[in-house]
């Protein structure tokens, strides 16, 4: 079932965890993780352990050595993260590398709207949101080890290329709003070439809140996290305001007052007052933020098509990606 066998890992952590109880017990944990993650628990310990898929990989992608180097690294930083234990890549244990990191009690909500959550509550943890990621870009990269982990400057010019490039070939209709942004994005990048680290999938459903207090135990999912702008980041959080709920579950229509949810402007406000880099979002960030969803729906759109997608509602991303270019072009 986990395409691995349990006594090489049990073997392996018993030496490499000395004083574990009991029997091993391993625990698939569903969901949208490109790399798979089981829950491993033991009489007297609670573990997460995290692995490459199996199979032929592209050499950049499922890096989990990477996920290891950037959690090891935040754990005397302000950014919550949980604690990392060791790195493998010896692959006889599991069949690929993988890192094991202690397991963390918490709430993980994969709907905007927090259900189930006061209102009160909400505002506050919306509020953590902003702080924690303020956290992040404030991290000084060189103290922790992290002056390498990615290619300082030029960001977003590297990243409008990427995408484009990933248009050219995989597009599965015309769409003059992508072409327009195509031409619009490179002509406006601002001016400021800001660097920190940068989470690469900042969103609340990535975010790791106490078992009952409406603040935040770890960061999660850090396999897009490299050096970049920060306010790519800051944007991609952004989209929770500009999407609608039938559009990847936004917040876009709903009463958010009576929720209790902060609108977009008291939120990048707060991200504002911590961040130390001084730098303000601008239509062109939040264009760009929208053009990247698109051109991510507009890949699943095509892998759809042809017949390799695993979402089984893929085809339905092609609607996405076309309305996602067209509110980044009402930006513009």
């Amino acid at each position: 079932m986990n395409g691995f066998g349990t006594a090489a890992l049990d073997a392996f952590l018993r030496g490499a965890l000395p004083g574990l109880e009991g029997s091993v017990r391993l625990e698939a944990i569903a969901g949208g993780q490109s790399n798979p993650t089981f829950f491993v628990t033991y009489d007297n310990r609670r573990l997460v352990l995290r692995k490459q898929p199996a199979g032929e990989l592209l050499p950049s992608a499922h890096a989990v050595d990477r996920e290891h180097r950037i959690i090891s690294a935040l754990a005397a930083t302000d950014v919550p993260v949980p604690p990392a234990l060791l790195f493998c890549d010896d692959r006889s244990v599991v069949g690929t590398p993988f890192y094991v990191m202690e397991r963390v009690d918490g709430r993980v909500f994969h709907d905007c709207t927090l259900p189930g959550v006061a209102p009160a509550d909400r505002a506050a943890m919306y509020a953590a949101m902003a702080r924690i990621l303020a956290a992040l870009h404030n991290v000084d990269v060189a103290a922790v080890g992290l002056a390498d982990y990615g290619r300082p400057g030029n960001y977003f010019a590297r990243q409008v290329s990427r995408w484009s490039r990933q248009w050219e070939q995989s597009r599965t209709r015309e769409d003059a709003n992508i072409e327009r942004l195509i031409a619009w994005l490179p002509a406006n990048i601002p001016a400021d070439d800001t660097t920190s680290l940068v989470h690469g999938d900042y969103r609340i459903g990535n975010l790791m809140f106490h078992p009952t207090e409406p603040r935040v135990v770890a960061l999660l999912d850090w396999e897009l996290s490299t050096l970049g702008h920060p306010l790519a980041d800051l944007a991609h959080s952004a989209m929770a305001w500009l999407s609608q709920p039938d559009e990847y579950g936004g917040l876009k229509g709903l009463d958010i007052d009576t929720l209790g949810i902060p609108a977009l402007e008291p939120y990048l406000a707060i991200y504002d007052t911590e961040a130390r880099h001084g730098v303000r979002m601008t239509n062109f960030h939040m264009a760009f933020a929208l053009f990247r969803w698109s051109m991510i729906f507009e890949g699943i759109a095509a892998r759809a098509k042809a017949g390799t997608a695993a979402s089984d509602n893929a085809a339905e991303t092609g609607r996405l990606a076309a309305a996602f270019s067209r509110r980044a072009v009402d930006l513009t």
